[in-house]
């Protein structure tokens, strides 16, 4: 069984995101005075064949975790997507 799966790889909370802050800063020149708080991460999607939706959402969050995060500074979301043909 094939399932899809969306990687949102983001910096923990407190650290600085210095291409958030250009992006927030960017936003008032632009005419959106309103926008606040801006943070920029990545999203990965993956296609994962497992034997059941658990051992394919294991093996993306096991190549999360070890591949595409810094453990240390960033945190990883694991979205299920649906059943990929």
């Amino acid at each position: 069984m094939k399932r899809r799966f969306e990687v949102l790889v983001t910096l923990k909370e407190g650290l600085l995101d210095p291409q958030g802050k250009t992006v927030e800063d960017s936003l008032p020149r632009m005419g959106w005075t309103n926008v606040s708080e801006v943070r920029v991460g990545k999203l990965v999607e993956l296609t994962v064949e497992g034997d059941s939706e658990e051992a394919a959402r294991d093996t993306a969050e096991e190549v999360a975790t070890r591949l595409l995060a810094n453990p240390v500074i960033e945190d990883v979301r694991i979205l299920s997507m649906e059943e990929a043909t």
